[in-house]
């Protein structure tokens, strides 16, 4: 069982940055996959982007690509989401998720993560 807690999540103006954490419990986070989701009002949860079990493999959604980037400190059991250049469009309820699959490329399907956490907001003024 694996439990994710997502943080640093809020409001920022619209060309800010924020950097948002997902904490796993867990002996084994090092060997899973970790996803980013996100759910805007009225619309349904979309793949952001992901980073697979070892670091040297990531994943963007085309919306976020050259703005948003994925990391992960497996000493800290952390996968972070830096997001620059942030858009009024990029407001949402923001999860993270992880696969237990030993992958080389990320899976952008929902499906395929077990674990997800309870979502952290960000919200972007214009």
């Amino acid at each position: 069982q694996v439990q994710l807690v997502e943080s640093g999540g809020g409001l920022v103006q619209a060309g800010g940055s924020l950097r948002l954490s997902c904490a796993a419990s867990g002996r084994t986070f090092s060997s899973y996959a970790m996803g980013w989701f996100r759910q805007a009002p009225g619309k349904e949860r979309e793949f952001v982007g992901a980073i697979n079990w070892n670091g040297r493999s990531t994943r963007y959604a085309d919306s976020v690509k050259g703005r948003f980037s994925i990391s992960r400190d497996d000493a800290k059991n952390t996968v972070y989401l830096q997001m620059n250049s942030l858009k009024y469009e990029d407001t949402a309820v923001y999860y993270c998720a992880a696969d237990p699959g030993i992958v080389y490329y990320p899976s952008v399907a929902e499906k395929r993560y077990n674990y997800w956490g309870q979502g952290t907001q960000v919200t972007v003024s214009s």
